[in-house]
């Protein structure tokens, strides 16, 4: 998209601002798995794998696991170190007790001796079972005083029970965590054990319990027991059948987000239960969209406990249910979300506990699992360019592909063309910074049948398939103007996208004109993306196109045009009449430049087009001083009065008063433009 070339006027019809009102959003980081044929690749008991890891060896937890705190980023096990085997106990000890990184298979049935013996695991492990075979029987695990980053899914932990219903003197657990953080504890079977199922005690924190079966026990999970108000925990998509207390029982808890749990006593059993879920002490409390079925007590609360209750449901339930209080919004901290609660007996019977094959949906209910590709400059993945591994994509792909990036930086062009849906291309390194996809073409630059490249064709990463994602890595054009002067056009775009359902997910991407084309299939076509949580970087018209796109708890940052002075232009929409534009939310627009040099942005009438109706909206937003107090310029003769150019709510030294110059939307006007409205039903999910 070029600069304005000339000043040819146009008859423009009058604004318009109104937009329909949309629906709430809800994000899910479910997480994305697959067991099953993956698993052969393992040897006999304690042989180090030969083959690369499993797909699933690469899986992140998803809620309170999954926020960095304490020095941890996220929780992934023992990604990155030895996939072993274990078939005995001894095995299965010294690997889990081991110093250095593990992924830890279980392939048969472990009998524990003693009877109640509680492994110590150490930090950095993944212990997973092997299909339904993975059984641990008469213990347990045990996660002490400053244990981090442990994944503990797909196995059935049962049988420690000793004849005492209400037992107080054998502390038999399957899974007690004294003082550890950040641990996943997914998909397994819970039963039958002499104490408790799960005890998160003694401030252990940043736990995600999700997708297991806990039944056939007196307690079920007890979360506190401290005066500290510490805890931060996730509990989602449990079915939670036969238990008489704790279920969970939350003390202390700073942070306790339940959601889509199905706790169910049914009739006619010798297990009655005494309560459902407890919110103690001063724990927050938020419970949604769970169902409980013939349970007594189903919520209850202490009088400085809080529990706000959403969407869930009660049937042939008695006693106490209770809420109130102020708790917390769970988004703030982690995108998920919500299954219907008519649906979780469905969901969770067929999909919680150990499978022989974890789908790629968050209901669990598909078998078909998520292909992962692994690319690596070095050859110690499948394949050595990006491109290579979209080219490997089968055409009309039913199902997700993640093309897992190894770090480094990849110069090269990559496509992926429409008839590729659902691919993810995924940085593996520790941070966004460490894997880069870089090329240098400008719209001016030589075509080598001949020709130029034009602003589109200019793209290092060109997405023309729905339902593509990106998450942690950079995207850059490093196209250089200064050297370059003789080239007829300078924009260089880094990414471009024109497919409905882009989700762009803690990415960076950078250059300098024209970087981030937010586009459409075609001009009658709607493309919906959403950029979280990223950065994007640049100087003109740098975030544009006709896509209905949000970016949002992101940074745009400023920089300098290639001769060192600060001119730009933030955003150039070229919105289609009838649709939503680009939306700026709750993010941060900075950079290194002079005050009051940068325009919020300005209308592209993409070839003269008098029909199209751009809209920008920025709301709830910190700007910098380098933006203008007339934020809001013309281009080509278009007026940007007669457009849809709106702010609400920004803060900074950047922001100002509304004026005629600087039109604010009114609250009623606001409700309308929210990300839900842009998103029109789409709730993007990480996978």
């Amino acid at each position: 998209m070029s600069e304005p070339r000339s000043k040819a006027h146009h008859r423009r019809r009058r604004s318009r601002t109104a937009l329909a009102v949309g629906v709430p959003l809800a994000l899910t980081a479910a997480g994305t798995f697959a067991y099953g044929t993956d698993l052969g690749i393992l040897g006999s008991s304690g042989r180090q794998a030969s083959a690369a890891a499993p797909t699933w060896a690469a899986d992140t937890a998803d809620g309170f696991a999954s926020v960095n705190s304490l020095g941890q980023n996220g929780t992934y096990g023992g990604r990155g170190g030895k996939t072993v085997t274990v078939k005995t106990l001894a095995d299965l000890e010294k690997y889990a007790t081991a110093a250095e990184p593990y992924v830890i298979v279980v392939a048969g049935t472990i009998t524990m001796n003693p009877v109640g013996k509680e492994i110590k695991v150490k930090s950095d492990k993944t212990i997973v079972g092997q299909g339904t075979a993975g059984h641990i029987v008469g213990g347990g695990f045990f996660l002490g005083q400053g244990v981090h980053n442990v994944i503990i899914r797909n196995l059935t932990i049962r049988d420690a029970y000793q004849g005492i219903w209400n037992d107080k003197d054998h502390d038999f657990d399957a899974i007690q965590m004294d003082g550890a953080h950040h641990v996943w504890i997914d998909h397994n079977d819970l039963r039958h054990m002499a104490d408790g199922l799960i005890d998160v005690r003694k401030d252990s924190t940043n736990v995600t319990v999700s997708w297991n079966r806990l039944s056939d026990n007196n307690k079920t999970f007890g979360i506190g027991w401290t005066g500290n108000v510490r805890t931060d925990i996730t509990i989602h998509h449990n079915w939670i059948r036969e238990t008489e207390q704790r279920n969970p029982s939350t003390d202390n808890a700073a942070h306790a987000h339940l959601y889509n749990n199905f706790l169910e006593d049914a009739p006619g059993t010798a297990i009655t239960s005494a309560y459902g879920n407890y919110s103690r002490g001063g724990t927050k409390m938020v419970l949604e969209n769970s169902l409980f079925q013939g349970v007594k007590n189903p919520v209850i609360k202490d009088s400085g406990a809080a529990v706000v209750q959403r969407g869930n449901s009660f049937s042939g339930t008695s006693g106490r249910n209770e809420s109130g209080g102020s708790a917390f919004d769970p988004k703030t901290y982690y995108p998920y979300s919500l299954d219907k609660v008519a649906d979780l007996p469905s969901i969770l019977k067929a999909g919680a506990g150990p499978r022989a094959s974890i789908g790629t949906t968050a209901a669990a209910t598909k078998a078909a699992a998520a292909t992962t590709l692994t690319v690596a400059q070095d050859g110690s993945g499948q394949y050595r360019t990006v491109q290579a591994a979209v080219n490997a994509v089968p055409a009309n792909n039913p199902a997700r592909v993640v093309i897992a990036v190894k770090p480094g930086t990849y110069r090269e062009l990559v496509k992926v063309p429409s008839n590729k849906p659902h691919v993810t291309i995924q940085g593996t390194g520790g941070s966004r910074k460490d894997t880069t996809i870089v090329y240098n073409n400008a719209s001016g630059t030589p075509k080598p049948g001949g020709g130029t490249y034009g602003t589109g064709g200019s793209a290092t990463v060109a997405v023309e398939a729905d339902d593509f994602q990106a998450r942690n890595l950079t995207i850059s054009n490093d196209f250089d103007e200064k050297a370059n002067q003789s080239l007829d056009g300078h924009q260089a775009v880094a990414l471009r996208t024109a497919a409905d359902k882009v989700f762009l997910d803690g990415i960076i991407v950078s250059g300098d004109q024209d970087t981030l084309l937010l586009d459409t299939a075609s001009k009658d076509r709607l493309g919906r993306v959403y950029v979280s949580n990223s950065y994007v970087i640049g100087n003109v018209d740098f975030i544009f196109g006709r896509a209905t796109a949000v970016v949002d708890k992101s940074v745009i940052t400023l920089k300098k045009r290639w001769n060192g002075t600060s001119a730009g232009y933030v955003t150039a929409p070229s919105t289609a009449a009838n649709r939503k534009g680009i939306l700026i939310a709750n993010s941060t627009v900075n950079g290194d430049v002079s005050a009051g040099s940068f325009y919020l942005g300005r209308p592209w009438h993409a070839g003269g087009d008098a029909s199209l109706d751009p809209q920008t909206t920025v709301r709830n937003t910190s700007l910098s001083n380098a933006i203008k107090s007339t934020p809001w310029t013309d281009m080509s003769g278009f007026s940007w009065k007669d457009d849809r150019f709106a702010e609400y709510k920004n803060s900074g030294a950047g922001a100002g008063s509304a004026s005629t110059d600087r039109p604010h939307l009114s609250d009623a006007q606001a409700a309308n433009q929210e990300v839900a409205d842009w998103l029109a039903g789409w709730t993007p999910s990480a996978s």
